[in-house]
């Protein structure tokens, strides 16, 4: 990952110029799962790593926006999943995503190791 900091958009004229800084000891984590849940007043992201043949996961970093800035997000990233299929290639989504990234091993009696706990 680079440790350069994001180029911001230029601001349009009369819009101020915003600087945001970036701790130099931020650590980035991968996250493959995410929950989302809202009150009327704020939308819940929690991002979580499940590993392969787990049965537990844990949630990693918990992000919480107003409504207004959870659908810009949700804008902001259509618009950069369109521009990265554009330069790279459709992201092809798998028919059933439980079955493809969270199969759990058979234990010997033959039942599966996916309850929930």
């Amino acid at each position: 990952m680079s440790e350069e900091p994001a180029t911001p958009p230029k601001p349009k004229p009369g819009q101020q110029k915003i600087t945001i800084d970036m701790p130099k000891d931020l650590t980035a984590v991968y996250a493959n799962v995410a929950f989302i849940s809202h009150t009327p007043a704020e939308m819940i992201l929690d991002f979580a790593q499940v590993l392969p043949r787990t049965p537990r996961g844990k949630i990693l970093a918990r992000i919480i926006m107003s409504p207004l800035h959870a659908k810009m997000l949700q804008r902001a990233l259509s618009q950069n999943i369109a521009n990265y299929e554009q330069k790279f290639g459709e992201i092809r989504l798998p028919t059933n995503l439980a079955d493809q990234f969270f199969r759990f091993p058979q234990q010997e009696d033959g039942e599966d190791d996916n309850e929930s706990t």
